[in-house]
């Protein structure tokens, strides 16, 4: 059996420059890597495993913020791909759980939340990923007919400190109402 000859290198490389090239003038868009989106991985919420003082701001009302203090303790299990949140608040006889899971196959966090009254896990869970230290988690909906993008942010992430903050997107995300400040110190 013979094998087929093998086009040389230069002429492996005029004919992809000459496709990069014909692609460009066509006005064909080139994929490159970095415009990929991040696909999630597990041990990205390890920085939540601890014990936590929370600092909370929650917006009652235009300029009018209402300040409390919580508290949580977080594992990571699964080998990372599932963290857990006990969050308690107990001068309001409030606590809750959240539980972040990687979807491996869609590369995404889902983000689920239980309140402790009820017992139930709300929706389908709201996925998320993290770009260069930040960790954005959108929900769409509409409200009074226009759209609307709720948006969990994890950010300032240090050792020792982490901020979680909620806002909310009338615009398809090129402004923000925060509206829930939460400052993390690990105790």
């Amino acid at each position: 059996m013979t094998t087929p000859p093998r086009p040389a290198r230069r002429t492996v490389l005029k004919t992809a420059a000459g496709l990069v090239t014909a692609s460009a003038a066509l006005g064909v868009g080139v994929a490159r890597a970095q415009d990929a989106p991040i696909a999630a991985r597990p041990g990205e919420f390890d920085f939540l495993s601890g014990d936590w003082r929370i600092a909370h701001r929650r917006l009652k009302a235009p300029g009018e913020w209402d300040a409390f203090e919580g508290e949580a303790t977080c594992w990571s299990i699964l080998g990372g791909v599932a963290s857990v949140e006990e969050l308690r608040i107990p001068a309001r006889d409030f606590s809750g759980m959240g539980l972040r899971t990687l979807d491996a196959a869609n590369g995404v966090w889902l983000d689920y939340w239980m309140n402790a009254k009820t017992g139930v896990a709300g929706g389908t869970g709201t996925p998320g990923r993290f770009v260069d230290g930040v960790g954005n988690f959108d929900a769409e909906d509409v409200e009074d007919g226009r759209p609307v993008i709720y948006r969990g942010c994890w950010d300032e992430i240090t050792a020792s400190s982490c901020r979680w903050r909620q806002g909310t997107s009338r615009d398809a995300g090129q402004t923000w109402d925060w509206t829930w400040l939460m400052r993390w110190t690990r105790v």
